[in-house]
């Protein structure tokens, strides 16, 4: 498995403190000017080090903290004064002298200007009181915690209550735990990538994903880039640059971060011919359009919306009949990327294989959506066009790399094997009520004797949802857990769950002011630190 973060050197004893040796002694050759000019105004005493460093600064007498603003500033301690200190000095034994050095900086920087900010907006008559500086503990307590931030990873491990099983913000689809094993042999040792073992001569690293993947999907051929928005580019900047690209004006989407059709189109080279009006499009509209210049018909599927009434558009067996009548691909971007049949679960959405057998040309769709895998982008098609679309030279700079080819083959053999309960976010779509509701049954039985008087906890119905821009409109059936307290608001108590001091940080949500989890998308094994959290939240 991989090894977690090493965070031991973020809980420094002061016992440890006391027997550490010292790693180094400043000179004064090294100190800065403001350091200097501390070092001449300090006078050596009991307890003191040789560089004039005292063992544990004491706070700051109550006659210096009615000083002038420049007698206050001077109170401030050099950097080189701040390394001497015990603690720091074990500190930068752990986590690198220079992170420890760069903190100390920013943090006096910090106590300087709240100074200068102090002086500049203090009354005249109120120019020698003030706070005073703060104390040497303080500022090294400060220091701990500013090199904490600096080490702690900045991607790291959430607990999802939400009940949103794709949720882009939270890094949409988990991957299996037989992909992080994947992971790991091939992170940390050589592979064959791009090398031919039977032959002994280069090969290509398509060649780990294409067969099978083209086989899943009923395809020809199929490759993988690093996400959906480059597998449209590329297929539209290869098909049909300086050219035309008819597509339904109900279908120009957008999806996440401002990712539009009409504008990736713009930068692929091809350009957009509009056909149809929003909600209505007929196959006569494409026929009418169609010139010399037309080189793709493309058709998306609007994964993240729905537009439901008086609307019209034409099959995919229809575009296709036309573009075989007119010898024009039809390209049919998928988004979501579901591989297998979810309509048991209650989730109506087209599955690629479906595509392909109605004669699409080339289908594309992420990685990380409703297939469950990792972050990629999928062309699967006709093998002319598919090697059309490889030897496009932007091909080689939106290929994916070896860890993302580790991960997809074991989602991928998952499907190919039937066994997609082993993919944690197909798992979460399929589990059905009665089993969140036995979870939630236990969790809450054990969680109540825990809680503070005043906290209420009740189970209802609810709805789970898939997200990440896929299936808008349908809902998975589930037993949510809802938590009211006397003392605290739905926002206090999320907020606490968001930010838990030592834990994994809770992301839950807030319906009619009452603070709201889903097991669904917490694993089993996420249960004793999501109990932990909601306890330390309400105290």
């Amino acid at each position: 498995m991989l090894r977690p973060y090493n965070s031991s050197l973020l809980f420094i004893c002061a016992s440890h403190a006391e027997v550490a040796a010292e790693m180094f002694v400043c000179s004064n050759a090294t100190m800065s000017p403001d350091s200097n000019r501390a070092a001449q105004t300090r006078k050596k005493g009991p307890g003191a080090h040789a560089n004039g460093a005292p063992e544990r600064a004491a706070a700051v007498p109550d006659e210096r903290r009615t000083s002038t603003p420049e007698a206050r500033l001077r109170e401030i301690p050099s950097v080189d004064e701040m390394l001497g200190h015990t603690r720091l000095r074990v500190l930068a034994e752990t986590a690198g002298r220079a992170i420890v050095v760069e903190a100390t900086r920013n943090v006096l920087a910090e106590v300087r200007a709240k100074l200068l900010n102090e002086a500049a907006t203090e009354p005249e008559a109120d120019k020698d009181l003030g706070t005073g500086v703060e104390t040497a503990e303080a500022i090294e307590g400060r220091i701990v915690s500013e090199v904490w931030e600096m080490v702690a990873p900045s991607l790291h491990r959430v607990i999802n209550a939400t009940g949103v099983i794709l949720h882009t913000n939270l890094g949409r689809a988990p991957l299996a735990s037989a992909a992080i094993s994947r992971f790991e042999e091939t992170a940390t040792r050589y592979s064959n990538l791009e090398y031919d073992v039977a032959s002994g001569q280069r090969g290509k690293r398509d060649v780990h994903l294409s067969k099978l993947l083209a086989q899943l999907v009923g395809a020809e051929a199929a490759i993988v880039v690093n996400n959906n928005a480059a597998a449209i580019f590329l297929v539209l900047n290869t098909l049909a640059k300086g050219a035309e690209v008819i597509v339904s004006r109900g279908e120009l989407i957008e999806i996440g971060d401002g990712f539009r059709i009409p504008d990736i189109m713009a930068e692929s080279g091809a350009t957009l011919h509009e056909v149809g009006t929003t909600n209505r499009t007929r196959i006569r509209d494409y026929e009418r359009a169609i010139n010399e210049r037309t080189r793709l018909l493309l058709r998306v599927h609007p994964s993240n919306f729905r537009i439901s009434g008086f609307t019209e558009r034409p099959t995919l067996e229809e575009l296709v009949a036309l573009g075989k009548r007119s010898q024009i691909p039809v390209f049919e971007d998928l988004g979501s990327g579901c591989l297998t049949d979810l309509s048991k679960a209650g989730i109506s959405e087209p599955v690629a294989r479906a595509s392909c057998e109605a004669g699409a040309a080339i289908v594309s769709f992420s990685g990380d959506k409703l297939l469950g895998g990792p972050q990629a982008g999928i062309i699967a098609g006709k093998k002319e066009i598919v090697e059309r679309i490889r030897r496009n030279p932007l091909f080689r700079a939106l290929r994916v790399d070896k860890l993302t080819i580790a991960a997809l083959e074991v989602t991928l053999k998952a499907y190919h094997r039937g066994a997609i309960d082993e993919i944690p976010a197909l798992r979460m779509i399929r589990m059905p009520q009665a089993e969140i509701a036995e979870r939630a049954t236990q969790f809450v039985e054990r969680l109540r004797a825990a809680l503070p008087a005043d906290v209420s906890v009740e189970m209802r119905d609810g709805s789970s949802v898939i997200g990440g821009g896929s299936t808008p409109d349908q809902q998975l059936p589930t037993k949510l857990i809802v938590l009211r307290s006397e003392r605290h608001s739905a926002a206090t108590l999320e907020e606490r769950l968001r930010k838990s001091g030592g834990g994994v940080p809770v992301i839950a949500r807030i319906e009619d002011d009452r603070l709201v989890l889903d097991l669904r998308t917490v694993f089993a094994d996420e249960e004793p630190a999501l109990a932990t959290a909601l306890v330390q939240a309400m105290g």
